[in-house]
């Protein structure tokens, strides 16, 4: 079964049979660790499945649906980036920049995919700054993993037309990445 990483080409029972799955991972670790008695483990299980559970609501809150659908199913893909994303700081409409920061993740997840190593973990962390008074909102992209080819990537945060987005700083190297866009509230 083909799926796309576009919430238009989702049907609902693809989604939650998604969501349905990644609930009973989830569920079969807890189960798992409870029957070994490590019962540290599962309450660190359950913590982290409240922060994933409390940053998803702040996602869907931001009234971007775009982005949200994004990051929601960008795992449920094969992608040869592990995407994880946080929300820091009181939720608030960011729905006019919907396009401009879905289609720029989009790029940038792309063009950074097209240069990592596809035998390594890689992971990608998204967190998006809500608290950032006079820089407005900030989006940190953190990459750790292995990129081959750090000139095209370097390449592309120089060269795009980042729109109505502003890329405040990056570092490249071939271990890590970062980089923080904002715009203006």
């Amino acid at each position: 079964m083909s799926m796309k990483n576009n919430l238009n080409e989702w049907n609902i029972v693809d989604l939650l049979s998604h969501s349905r799955h990644d609930w009973m991972n989830k569920l079969q670790l807890i189960k798992g660790n409870l029957s070994l008695q490590k019962y540290e483990r599962v309450n660190d299980i359950i913590e982290e499945v409240i922060m994933e559970a409390q940053h998803e609501s702040k996602l869907c809150n931001l009234k971007m649906p775009e982005f949200a659908s994004y990051l929601l199913t960008y795992n449920w893909n094969k992608h040869h980036l592990l995407l994880e994303y946080e929300i820091l700081g009181d939720v608030r409409s960011l729905e006019p920049f919907d396009e401009s920061v879905t289609q720029w993740s989009r790029s940038f997840l792309d063009i950074l995919e097209s240069t990592v190593d596809r035998c390594s973990e890689n992971h990608v962390s998204i967190t998006i700054d809500l608290d950032s008074d006079k820089a407005g909102v900030r989006f940190f992209f953190d990459f750790n993993g292995i990129i081959n080819k750090t000139d095209q990537i370097e390449n592309w945060l120089k060269a795009v037309d980042h729109s109505r987005l502003v890329v405040n700083e990056y570092h490249v190297d071939t271990y890590e990445l970062t980089t923080v866009i904002s715009f203006g509230i």
